[in-house]
């Protein structure tokens, strides 16, 4: 199934300074994510981020949250976003039924939000390019594991297109210059 801007909503999920610091594949992390976020802004499209325990990991990064609509940031201690009750609400308010993850870690708190949103009868689309583990076996499994799960695994530019679905506009043309160049 294609993924339509009418439909989905970006949950970020703990891109935060401690986690961060942790991860490999950080800049690409940081940078995919913060990509997606614009693009999701310049089509309005509903944006929320989850900070996990931000006492202790610290907040989302600057570099992330600068992009964040006002009002987009959920704090939870549950590691999917689903099993917090505050999130839950926030995410069933929505009621979008096309969900595009990307954060850390994506064994755990990406894959336990998205298996929770596939229980609730969403559909999940995993960015690829966009999540990262501490290892990378980790996050290897973690998507075989949320494929065999019925999650989508797509990258970046396969979601921007899918919302844009169509060359020739000006929508196109405006995101075409600042962001697939």
């Amino acid at each position: 199934m294609l993924i339509k801007a009418d439909q989905s909503c970006l949950l970020v999920i703990d891109i935060q300074e401690k986690l961060m610091a942790a991860l490999p594949d950080r800049e690409r992390v940081i940078a995919n994510s913060a990509w997606l976020i614009q693009i999701a802004n310049e089509l309005r499209l509903p944006v929320l981020a989850s900070e996990q325990y931000p006492k202790g990991l610290g907040p989302a990064v600057a570099a992330v949250r600068r992009w964040l609509p006002e009002g987009a940031l959920m704090e939870k201690t549950h590691f999917a976003c689903t099993a917090e009750p505050v999130c839950w609400e926030r995410m069933s308010a929505i009621a979008r039924q096309q969900w595009i993850l990307v954060g850390a870690e994506a064994h755990v708190c990406v894959l336990q939000t998205a298996l929770g949103l596939l229980e609730a009868g969403r559909k999940v689309y995993v960015v690829a390019d966009a999540v990262a583990s501490r290892r990378l076996e980790d996050a290897e499994l973690a998507l075989a594991r949320l494929r065999a799960g019925g999650a989508q695994v797509v990258t970046r530019e396969m979601v921007a297109f899918e919302w844009l679905q169509q060359a020739g506009t000006d929508l196109f043309r405006n995101i075409s210059r600042r962001f697939l160049r």
